[in-house]
């Protein structure tokens, strides 16, 4: 291990890098090695080190740019075409005003900032991932239950980053490169990211963010003056209040995604650094990011309405709505369009790298297979639904985000009252993070997050299922986060007193 004079030498903006290098040659100079461990060692920049938490020797120390990288590094994360898409569907299908679907965004966005934010915190605090953290809250196994539902989560968000890049990519050629080409070409942009883990991902999120930024103020310029800012929402004022609701949690549960994963990338920070820094900078970051690009997606669906050229571009396809924001620079557009590919990547990566620390976390036997293993089984597994979904996009988004904000909400709950009202004074040991028999039961959460579903199921407004309490209101309305939300709040506290009462754990 380099010595402090030699870590003093070293740039800070490079220094995370070296750290991790260095963490993960530490951590795996023993005599019991793997053969894949061993291999690991041989190709430079790999990362080889799994789910076990980081010691306290091997983490960074804070400098003056940490704050500025964790700011870059979910600004450049949350800077994503997704989140465009998402904007439009406030206007291009609700039919919702400019002013109502901005308001829904900002605030939706916001509120699910506090939930990864929060969560980011115990990275640092731990080191240990966000879904180990669990385990303290929820118990060892129904935590395997959250490990299960992030991993269909992210390989949903993987098949839709993978459609959009793909459609673009099309789009960008003229059809000379087909869709399912410019999938496959996604998807292998992100393995590659996934499977050399922390070291390239923490590069390239560290500079992603400045070409991405300049498009989107190019797209700005471009395509800002054929917003429509005037037009008001379509509907009667219940009807028009439903879609406010039912937007409102959209964009929330855009931002409830990512707390799953928050603390998965401060894992090699010290504890000393303050939570309130941690958490302030990771909400300014990522919302900031999510917020720009909600906004142009929303402005470019009102300019679907008010401009007949734009209109004519448009085929139903985000990727069509994209470029026909580009249309009046040509040649100039096309290519930053190209360069819009890149926040696909850069927001799928994360994703998928955690995914995968995801399936070791499920018991012994999965942590001892290596983790490119499981980053290469996804990537096609989330590819070849892409590739079988490509023409139902804007379907999949408004099925999918709804039911990743249900699960996310529940199990949040459970996270913070079981910190703030059972464990605050207590606090943790960070060293039985495997040790079944030292963690709470779990039996308290687990019943508390399957009641939390039930509200969610009774709450909710989906074209498969619509549910008893949102079919009472006229129009429906999807209620279920926010029932999902009230249904855990109620149950856990109560069953949690119960559990410790009996069990002591």
């Amino acid at each position: 291990m380099a010595s402090e004079a030699e870590k003093a030498r070293i740039s800070p903006s490079l220094q995370s890098v070296t750290q991790e290098e260095l963490g993960d040659q530490t951590a795996l100079n023993t005599s019991h090695k793997s053969r894949y461990q061993r291999w690991a060692m041989s190709i430079k920049g790999l990362e080889a080190r799994g789910i076990e938490p980081i010691p306290l020797e091997e983490r960074l120390k804070t400098n003056p740019s940490a704050t500025l990288h964790m700011l870059l590094m979910w600004f450049s994360m949350g800077m994503a075409l997704n989140n465009m898409v998402v904007g439009s569907i406030g206007t291009l299908v609700m039919k919702l005003s400019f002013a109502d679907a901005a308001i829904c965004a900002i605030f939706g966005n916001l509120l699910g900032g506090l939930t990864f934010g929060y969560m980011s915190t115990w990275g640092p605090k731990s080191g240990n991932r966000t879904l180990i953290v669990t385990r303290y809250f929820m118990g060892y196994y129904p935590s395997k239950l959250c490990c299960l539902l992030n991993v269909l989560t992210n390989l949903g968000y993987g098949m839709m980053n993978c459609m959009i890049g793909g459609q673009l990519l099309s789009k960008i050629s003229d059809g000379a490169v087909s869709v399912v080409v410019g999938i496959i070409i996604v998807a292998l942009a992100t393995w590659v990211m996934a499977t050399f883990g922390m070291q390239i991902f923490h590069y390239y999120e560290r500079y992603a963010w400045f070409p991405q930024l300049l498009v989107l103020c190019i797209i700005t310029g471009s395509a800002g003056p054929e917003f429509d800012f005037t037009s008001a929402s379509i509907g009667s004022p219940e009807e028009v209040n439903v879609k406010r609701l039912a937007f409102l949690s959209l964009c929330l549960s855009v931002a409830l995604a990512w707390t799953p994963l928050a603390a998965d990338y401060y894992v090699y920070y010290p504890p000393t650094i303050s939570r309130w820094r941690v958490w302030s900078v990771t909400m300014t970051g990522g919302c900031l990011a999510m917020i720009i690009t909600l906004l142009l997606g929303i402005g470019l669906g009102t300019g679907v309405a008010s401009n007949s050229k734009w209109a004519a571009i448009y085929d139903g396809t985000p990727a069509s709505l994209l470029m026909a924001g580009y249309d009046r620079l040509g040649g100039f557009g096309r290519f930053c369009a190209f360069i819009n590919v890149v926040t696909v990547v850069s927001n799928n990566a994360p994703g998928s790298y955690s995914m995968a620390m995801n399936f070791q976390m499920l018991g012994n036997m999965w942590s001892k297979i290596p983790r490119p293993v499981f980053s290469v089984i996804t990537t096609v597994a989330y590819a070849a639904c892409a590739i079988g979904g490509r023409d139902f996009l804007y379907e999949i988004f408004k099925s999918l985000l709804p039911l990743i904000g249900y699960w996310v909400v529940i199990w949040f709950t459970i996270v913070v009252e079981e910190n703030l009202l059972f464990r605050h004074d207590k606090g943790y040991d960070w060293s039985v993070w495997n040790c079944r028999e030292k963690l709470p039961m779990g039996m308290a959460a687990g019943f508390a997050f399957l009641v939390g579903w039930v509200g969610a199921i009774v709450g909710m407004d989906q074209v498969y299922y619509t549910g008893p309490i949102a079919n009472a209101i006229v129009g429906g309305c999807d209620l279920g986060v926010w029932l999902g939300f009230g249904f855990t709040a109620v149950a856990f506290p109560p069953l949690r007193i119960l559990e410790l009462k009996v069990i002591g754990r």
